[in-house]
């Protein structure tokens, strides 16, 4: 049993501000380096619907090939929500098998009660997964205060045996983890990252900002504002667009890292619309066919997501032939 899991809640504070001054970073394990590109990675359905593992296994091949620092799967863009729990297992655990161990597997492991947080994370720690990646529970979101999400996480966090990735994805849930939650959970020893999917520039630079005393990394959540978290401060991106251009975000890591920010500031350019087109404007369905546009494995979504219309693809395709990709 981890040691952090042992200790009476009374030592706690004590024992993180000790670790804190050590150059031995606290928590069940060492922690991780976030630094890069992920792509939260699609789930790839056969025309009926099952999860189509072969299929999976030729998009990570064609992955293999890009400096990627690791994949994210069970993300939103991997149709977390309309996974079974077998499924769920089954897709972290052949990814694992799949991905060298130098690349890091974070894993979507948010449920909406704090138990089955805990316990999928657990299982997902079991599966291979370096991190867990945990969205803020929001079915309840009236009664989500600061002071409900920072006991949730906090309580994951203590439970589990792999360090935890904050994410908020206000798109989606309808509720940003708030500022204030943030920078308390951020003190925390398993508690590394978060993603920030927001777009709230100023936002991501506080967070940043104060918690530089911190072992806390701050990952953009779209390859949108990707350059400007980078300008900011960030560690990288998780980033839905990387499925279909992942080589091109590397780029612009690379120029952000490198202080080339004319060059980094072109390609950023190109990037704005096709991002725009496989989030916001169509959703997974858009960025699953954008992925069959470039050479991988798209395929259909799981229903009730609906596929584009012929007219939507026209406009898809022609998203990424104006600024230079098809």
């Amino acid at each position: 049993m981890a040691l952090s899991t042992c200790l009476t809640s009374p030592l706690r504070p004590a024992l993180a501000a000790l670790c804190r001054g050590l150059s031995t970073p606290p928590g069940p394990q060492p922690k991780l380096d976030l630094r890069g590109i992920f792509p939260p990675i699609t789930t790839p359905f056969s025309p009926t619907q099952e999860v189509d593992y072969g299929q999976l296994e030729g998009n990570l091949h064609r992955y293999a090939s890009i400096p990627f620092r690791g994949l994210v799967v069970l993300g939103s863009s991997g149709e977390f929500p309309l996974l079974a729990l077998r499924e769920r297992l089954e897709l972290v655990s052949r990814v694992r098998r799949a991905l060298p161990r130098d690349r890091l597997l974070l894993a979507g492991s948010g449920c909406e009660s704090t138990r089955a947080t805990i316990e999928l994370t657990g299982s997902m720690a079991e599966a291979g997964a370096d991190a867990a990646m945990v969205v803020t529970p929001c079915y309840y979101r009236g009664a989500m205060s600061s002071a409900a999400l920072v006991r949730h996480y906090t309580e994951v966090a203590e439970k589990s045996p792999i360090p935890v990735v904050l994410y908020s994805v206000p798109a989606n849930t309808n509720l940003e983890l708030p500022l204030e939650a943030v920078l308390t959970l951020a003190q925390h020893p398993n508690i590394i990252g978060i993603k920030d999917s927001g777009g709230d520039i100023t936002r991501i630079g506080l967070i940043v900002h104060k918690t530089q005393q911190e072992d806390f990394q701050v990952l953009s959540g779209s390859a949108g504002f990707l350059m400007a978290s980078y300008a900011v401060g960030a560690s990288g991106g998780i980033c839905a667009l990387a499925n279909v251009l992942g080589a091109p975000l590397c780029q612009l890591e690379h120029l952000c890292q490198q202080g080339r920010w004319q060059e980094a500031r072109e390609l950023q350019q190109r990037l704005i619309e096709p991002n725009a087109a496989v989030t916001r404007r169509f959703g997974i369905p858009g960025l699953k066919k954008a992925m069959d546009l470039f050479g991988l494995y798209g395929g259909p979504c799981r229903a009730p997501l609906a596929p584009l219309s012929p007219a939507q693809v026209e406009e898809l395709k022609g998203t990424f032939s104006t600024n230079g990709w098809l």
